[in-house]
């Protein structure tokens, strides 16, 4: 835990209304949010919770996001500017399904894989209103089948090969590496607490408060599946935030996400 290091991968941005990221609140009008991957260096390995989005879909599908990545924001890219390539990495850890946290997953068949229990499935046959939500499926074999969308697949993705161990609840990943368990926004959403030896945990909160505003208010995004869970799920966040005394860090907050360290630094 001493020399545990977290690199913040930026991702990219997308857009969306104002609506949509303060649910039945706004104001409206377009917000641009960033997107980013938690790479987490420990004795026990290298960790990677999420994966960003892949451009080409989101033009495809979502075009209306506006995204914009660089090549060095994707996560191939991402990693390279760190010296590492996707076969560095063996552990990932997919907070939800939603397009945005699991367009890199295809670079990774060797990694072991993990998500909430529930989570596949879900993707596998969402609700109608979380079609767009579950649109990239290129990270399971298993739920592109189920969709009809094995075009989306890179060549050599098998069912074995993009398997999930499913969790539940909240779990130690690796000492002083907890998934916090926040449903809400998904059926299995995780957010994140990582403890350090020389400084103040970070309590990730990612889609269960995309930003600082959101948590304050407990006004969550317009794509969840259960509202009433997601406002739960803020608050069992900041009651955990104040228990460890823990720095917050939000997913989807611009203004915030300007101050992160990314690229080659870390906080450790």
């Amino acid at each position: 835990m001493a020399d545990t290091k977290v690199f913040l991968l930026d991702g990219g941005s997308l857009v969306l209304d104002g609506f949509h990221v303060y649910w039945n609140r706004g104001p409206g009008g377009e917000i641009r949010f960033p997107v980013y991957s938690i790479l987490i260096e420990h004795a026990e390995g290298r960790f990677l919770i999420d994966t960003g989005y892949d451009y080409d879909h989101v033009m495809k599908v979502l075009a209306f996001e506006k995204p914009i990545q660089t090549p060095e924001q994707t996560i191939p890219g991402a990693l390279k500017l760190l010296g590492l390539e996707p076969k560095d990495i063996g552990v990932v850890v997919n907070s939800h399904f939603h397009f945005d946290h699991c367009g890199g997953n295809k670079y990774f068949p060797h990694a072991k894989k993990i998500c909430h229990a529930k989570e596949v499935a879900q993707a596998c046959n969402p609700e109608p209103f979380e079609v767009l939500g579950y649109s990239d499926l290129s990270f399971s074999a298993e739920a592109a089948e189920a969709r009809g969308k094995t075009d989306q697949l890179l060549p050599g993705t098998t069912a074995a090969n993009s398997r999930f161990e499913g969790i539940d609840g909240d779990v130690e990943l690796a000492k002083g590496v907890h998934l916090i368990y926040t449903p809400g926004h998904a059926i299995g959403n995780y957010s994140l607490l990582v403890e350090f030896g020389g400084r103040k945990p970070i309590l990730f909160t990612i889609d269960a408060a995309y930003t600082e505003q959101s948590l304050k208010t407990l006004n969550q995004a317009s794509f969840h599946i259960d509202p009433v869970a997601g406002v739960a799920s803020m608050r069992k966040l900041k009651a955990l935030a104040e228990k460890h005394g823990a720095e917050l860090m939000y997913s989807h907050d611009m203004e915030n996400f300007k101050t992160y360290k990314t690229g080659i630094q870390f906080y450790g």
